[in-house]
């Protein structure tokens, strides 16, 4: 199959990026299930953008700055918040349904959220299930373009480039994809590829991230030649439901905005021993506070408390979030919620410039999968669906300004000659599970370089257990995604030995302070790609 522009991932960054793109270009969208199944769904907080005015572009850009803990690139910072007001009015042109304090259109009478690390009220929300609604918006807009094909259940595999293929020039050609309806590997080819898979935070044991969230993009483009950055840099969401029926339910950062409080099982408020901002400082405090309090006192959990705001108060700003409630015997509006900290954001990813160019000519990438410079050391609340819809805008953009560059002979198809089914399928499921148990428990929310140590020998052996398994037998999505992850994994533990410090969500007792000599992104550089083995990756 040809196409103009390949588009890896369903979510939001990748459906503008299509959306935005021109109408005469022949565009492919691939989702690893169905386009509704990434993160973008379970956005439950907004999309963060000075509206307000006593609010500014320099208050932003300040604010994300600070979040960033001295690694945000204040160009990216204001680069997205300068474009975050052109994203909410193309949203609202798109028909989502943001919450307003009136009936009307435009941005005038939008309501907006305080988040933590915000100096003003600037998330533009729908109640408490923005990232539903856009993507429901964003889905019904891509099925009517005619110029778009949506393929579903497809995992990319890998990116085809020259370097890949023998050639001198390493040059974006298309991608090889598994299509699990068929079982077959397909040819997809294309001048350019946008890489926007999202993050990699289910290669930790808990995660409030779909399954999905496998750090393909990532992986795909370290193994084509790009750098990637930041990777020490993950972020737990301090409020994940506690609950044995549901591990993943992530209590939105707007519940603290709009008063909830942080308690003890005794009703004990502790935040603020930890930062005069109390529950409204950046995740990564409140994160390490709540864990802390954890283990000092030998809890499973601490305990999300507004129902001081009352019952019609809830249900009116939080009505998703009190009905998943309310199904598990928790009522939000009587009870305090458990909760605690879960692998949520991946703030380093894939190298790009604005345009979100990455090394490799022809190839794009946008949105988690990406280290543009925004997030820094920890990002702001709600700067995800911004970056999204900025950088989607801008890689669009870019692309529709590029002359397209395409082979001059046909692509080489998958070669699966030397491979047979495999019949030690326990392998993958073992791997999968030691993987993210080792990953929670030595590079999780607090690190030490013993922990770190151990974590890179685990993954050294698993990539040699995973990649011998690979070169043997035909490839599967979980085998796809395994290999993936094992990637990250070892690019995370990379990047985080080399941070001999504690500055964001990179914590290590072994140098508890930030030092002004590791004031710089953690840059890792590929060597250059070996060619692909008989036509089927490493």
């Amino acid at each position: 199959m040809s196409y103009d522009v390949l588009v890896v991932g369903g979510g939001l960054a990748g459906l503008t990026a299509a959306l935005r793109l021109p109408a005469s270009y022949r565009v492919a969208v691939l989702a690893k299930g169905e386009s509704a199944d990434g993160a973008t769904p379970y956005a439950q907080g907004g999309v963060s953008a000075a509206l307000d005015t006593a609010d500014s572009v320099e208050a932003h850009v300040e604010d994300t700055l600070s979040a960033g803990a001295g690694l945000s690139d204040p160009a990216t910072a204001r680069f997205i918040a300068e474009g975050a007001q052109d994203a909410v009015e193309w949203l609202l042109d798109q028909d989502v349904p943001f919450s307003r304090t009136a009936p009307g259109n435009g941005t005038d009478n939008l309501h907006l959220h305080r988040e933590g690390g915000h100096s003003h009220r600037r998330v533009v929300h729908t109640n408490d299930a923005t990232g539903l609604a856009i993507a429901q918006r964003l889905h019904d807009a891509v099925c009517k373009r005619d110029n778009i094909d949506l393929l579903e259940d497809r995992y990319a595999i890998d990116i085809i480039t020259g370097a890949r293929l023998g050639e001198r020039v390493n040059r974006c050609y298309g991608a090889y994809a598994f299509n699990s309806r068929s079982d077959q590997v397909e040819l997809l080819s294309a001048p350019f590829v946008v890489i926007a898979t999202g993050g990699a935070s289910m290669v930790y044991l808990y995660s409030t991230s779909p399954y999905a969230a496998t750090g393909d993009g990532i992986a795909m483009a370290w193994r084509a030649g790009c750098r990637v950055a930041n990777l020490e840099f993950n972020q737990f969401h301090p409020t994940c439901l506690y609950h044995p029926q549901d591990r993943s339910f992530l209590i939105s950062e707007a519940v603290r905005g709009e008063g909830g409080r942080l308690v003890l099982p005794d009703g004990a408020r502790f935040m603020h021993r930890f930062d005069e901002r109390g529950e409204l400082a950046p995740r990564d405090i409140v994160a390490r506070a709540i864990d802390h309090e954890m283990k000092r006192h030998g809890i499973d959990c601490v305990y999300l408390d507004i129902r001081h705001k009352g019952e019609d108060f809830i249900r009116e700003h939080f009505p998703t979030i009190h009905g998943r409630c309310m199904k598990l015997g928790l009522d939000m509006a009587k009870e305090p919620l458990p909760v605690v900290p879960a692998a949520h954001y991946t703030c380093g990813g894939v190298v790009t410039d604005l345009s979100g160019r990455t090394d490799v000519p022809g190839l794009y990438a946008v949105g988690e999968t990406t280290y543009s410079g925004l997030h820094g050391a920890n990002r702001l609340a709600s700067n995800s669906l911004l970056e999204c819809l900025v950088m989607g805008t801008a890689a669009a953009r870019d692309i529709g300004a590029t002359t397209p560059v395409r082979r001059g002979e046909a692509l080489p198809p998958w070669d699966e000659s030397r491979v047979t089914d495999s019949d030690e399928q326990v392998m993958v499921t073992h791997n999968w599970s030691e993987l993210r148990r080792a990953m929670w428990n030595y590079v999780g929310i607090v690190r030490t370089d013993r922990r770190l140590e151990r974590a890179a020998r685990r993954t050294a052996l698993l990539t040699g257990e995973i990649r011998e398994y690979y070169s043997h037998f035909r490839v599967s999505g979980d085998l796809i995604e395994l290999r993936n992850l094992v990637e990250v994994a070892d690019l995370m533990v990379q990047c985080a030995l080399r941070r001999r410090e504690s500055r964001g969500l990179h914590y290590t007792l072994d140098f508890p302070d930030p030092d002004p000599a590791f004031a710089a992104p953690t840059i890792l550089v590929p060597t250059r790609p070996r060619p692909f083995s008989h036509l089927r990756g490493d």
